[in-house]
């Protein structure tokens, strides 16, 4: 049976920090994560970082009193403040342009005429990069966007109920080894409600079902790392397991909130809105394209709100800035955060 990893006397868990996650360190718990950041950032002496950090602050609490149709221009600023703090923080130069570009879609009001188009320079291609990602002034639209997006995935499918679930629930994720071994990997079990027949054929090519774990239906990858036993080989480890873990969270997401809610991405095979990209730049260039609706034409966004869609586009607008500021934080600060009191998963 496998064996959990532990460091400074705890479990070795997928973490919410996608580059460089601080391991073994406790759970910082904030109600929100503003004031942290931003204490963090002072000690760390990230002066320009944290006017960066402050402007971004304004813009969100300015959005959370804003109605719908106005609220993006605010959303996308904090955003895109937020993005610049991260990018001084980790050294990555930039160029000052925005990165993205959009436009809207002759014809009949809809998500999937409206358009994200990604810059080969700028804030967000640089934002791109610093999660692994090429860009190639890559085109998208913000339906196939809203798909990627597992915070507000509930709410597409009940917009569009006759695409295909995305985002498979999962629980225990954690990395662990073989015992007497250095052969190290990624597991996780996978929620009963989805497992059936057709389980196996939509995990990621990199995962596999783990046959050895008769109570319950548990994947792990099937990349390993090597994890040497020792204290003395401690700081090569925790360079493995880093390596392995940026590779690992291309499949793997989560949803702010009071629990941890990790989700797997299942195989893009034959699904044509499969975007393959980190949250955070989806999240940046949706809400760029909808920043420009509330500015330049309020009255076209508004027709928006009397579709179908006014829904799913009203959750992203609602929950999108948490989301965004709570993946942001945890890059920033290598740590995880969680509101107090709550349970967690």
């Amino acid at each position: 049976m496998a064996i959990k990893h532990t460091y400074n006397g705890k479990s070795l868990k997928l973490h919410k920090a996608y580059k460089t996650p601080s391991w073994g360190r406790d759970t910082v718990l904030v109600t929100d994560t503003w004031d942290y950041v931003s204490l963090w950032l002072k000690r760390e002496k990230k002066r320009e970082a944290q006017f960066y950090w402050e402007q971004a602050r304004a813009f969100y609490e300015a959005t959370n009193s804003l109605p719908k149709t106005s609220a993006p221009l605010t959303a996308y600023y904090c955003f895109l403040n937020a993005a610049k703090c991260l990018l001084t923080v980790k050294g990555i130069s930039f160029d000052k342009q925005h990165g993205v570009s959009g436009w809207s879609k002759s014809g009949r009001v809809s998500l999937s005429k409206e358009i994200v188009k990604l810059q080969n320079k700028g804030i967000l291609s640089e934002l791109c990069r610093y999660y692994g990602e090429t860009v190639n002034k890559n085109i998208y639209s913000i339906k196939d966007i809203f798909y990627n997006l597992p915070f507000i995935h509930r709410a597409y499918h009940l917009t569009f109920t006759s695409e295909q679930e995305l985002f498979i629930p999962i629980k225990e994720p954690e990395y662990v080894h073989a015992p007497s071994s250095t052969r190290s990997w990624f597991t996780a079990v996978i929620d009963p409600q989805y497992v059936h027949g057709q389980t196996a054929n939509i995990l990621p090519p990199t995962f596999q079902k783990d046959a050895g774990d008769a109570s319950c239906y548990r994947v792990r990858r099937k990349k390993r790392f090597k994890w040497q036993r020792g204290s003395v080989n401690i700081s090569n480890n925790l360079s493995e397991i880093t390596k392995y873990h940026q590779d690992t969270r291309k499949y793997v997401f989560y949803i702010h909130g009071p629990m941890r809610l990790w989700y797997l991405k299942r195989n893009k095979a034959r699904l044509t809105s499969f975007i393959e990209r980190h949250t955070v730049p989806l999240m940046f260039g949706a809400m760029h394209r909808l920043s420009e609706l509330a500015r330049y034409t309020p009255d076209y966004l508004a027709k928006h709100f009397d579709s179908q869609h006014n829904w799913l586009l009203s959750e992203f607008i609602q929950t999108a800035p948490a989301q965004f500021i709570d993946e942001i934080s945890s890059e920033i600060t290598g740590q995880e955060f969680m509101v107090p009191g709550r349970a967690a998963r």
